[in-house]
């Protein structure tokens, strides 16, 4: 008897330990669907799509600028772990960089990230993950303009700023979705390629404007 009770005690555990882990994985999600959707809806929202009592989720989130947080957070390491992929690849740069757009696209890492950005605190974390970013991203877009394969005119944020674009857009279910997005992303490699001879209008945007987007209003 003794041992049986030994045992029963840490599959307990164990069960409680998967049961949470579920838990968050499905408040995560329900809170990317939603607060990416519209990220002044209330965190009673999340916990109806993710089909957990109120109780749940503020047991593994502390408030709705918590879970804010986390989300970009995710997005912010999706970006870094694919610009050092990047980075490290022996292809060729546009190649290397094309590959990096799709696979950013694909995980709509700025949908979690710049989409969010105003709607909470960031840490120090996010703060020092976004100086990571910045670095990290421009040193491949410089490795990518060195080889001539852009327009001399364009900037890191210029494309940034056009991801965010694509990030928007929605149409019928994910999979659609998804295909809609990868399909804009190509009509948009194509166009800032170097063999534009048309100027871009207009002064491209700045590192100041970019982060005065994260303050919290």
């Amino acid at each position: 008897m003794a041992t049986e009770r030994t045992h029963s005690r840490p599959a307990g555990r164990r069960g409680r330990v998967a049961e949470a882990e579920r838990n968050d994985a499905a408040i995560l999600a329900a809170a990317r669907e939603v607060f990416v959707a519209n990220p002044a809806a209330p965190i009673s929202a999340v916990a109806k799509r993710a089909g957990v009592g109120i109780g749940a989720l503020y047991t593994r989130y502390d408030s709705k600028e918590d879970l804010l947080g986390t989300l970009c957070s995710h997005g912010q390491d999706i970006f870094l772990d694919e610009v050092e992929r990047a980075l490290a690849s022996d292809a060729e740069p546009w190649e290397a960089y094309q590959a990096f757009l799709r696979r950013i696209v694909d995980a709509d890492t700025h949908s979690l990230t710049v989409r969010l950005a105003g709607t909470f605190t960031p840490t120090e974390e996010h703060m020092r993950k976004a100086e990571r970013m910045r670095e990290r991203g421009t040193a491949l877009f410089d490795k990518v303009a060195a080889s001539g394969a852009v327009r001399p005119d364009l900037t890191f944020l210029d494309v940034s700023y056009l991801l965010e674009l694509i990030a928007t857009s929605s149409l019928g279910s994910p999979a659609r979705t998804a295909e809609l997005r990868q399909r804009q992303l190509a009509i948009i490699t194509d166009g800032i390629r170097s063999r534009s001879e048309s100027p871009l209008p207009g002064k491209p945007p700045t590192w100041e404007e970019q982060t005065a987007r994260w303050i919290s209003e």
